[in-house]
């Protein structure tokens, strides 16, 4: 696969991850009581500051992953948040029948995601990206390049 594939690939990937923290975080802000409500009868404590922080991690992430800023500090921070969401909303082991099959799909969708978002916590964000804007300066590749050719 050629750079910009790769890159291309990377962007989809970002843009493919971030709206479904996006879309999360403004629905959960735009019924705040009802996620409230779900949130307490899960036995949550201090459910007004685990949701805004809630909210400000799914938006903040999500933007994170859909700019490519700070990429590889948002999708390891969204990676983290998903494991106790998962285990606390996604508890199928407490269910039987079709709301267990529910709860083990939703787990495991949330495990998958917690996969890809380790991959681009290692691999980063990508060429089209704001991180790769950022770092971008007049030689630096020629820098990098120079520095490999004397550590041989």
């Amino acid at each position: 696969m050629y750079d910009t594939e790769k890159s291309s690939a990377a962007l989809l990937g970002r843009l493919l991850l971030s709206q479904i923290f996006l879309l999360a975080g403004i629905t959960k802000a735009l019924h705040w009581n009802a996620t409230a409500g779900m949130m307490e009868a899960k036995g949550m404590p201090a459910v007004p500051v685990f949701l805004a922080l809630t909210i400000l991690v799914e938006v903040g992430g999500g933007l994170s992953l859909l700019l490519g800023f700070q990429t590889r500090w948002g999708a390891a921070l969204l990676a983290l948040f998903l494991i106790p969401v998962t285990l606390v909303f996604h508890n199928f082991w407490m269910y039987e029948g079709q709301q267990m099959v529910e709860q083990m799909q939703n787990f495991q969708k949330n495990v998958a995601i917690m996969g890809g978002l380790l991959v681009l916590a290692a691999a980063g964000a990508g060429r089209f990206s704001l991180d790769a804007l950022c770092c971008r300066s007049p030689g630096r590749e020629l820098r990098q390049e120079m520095r490999q050719a004397s550590a041989h």
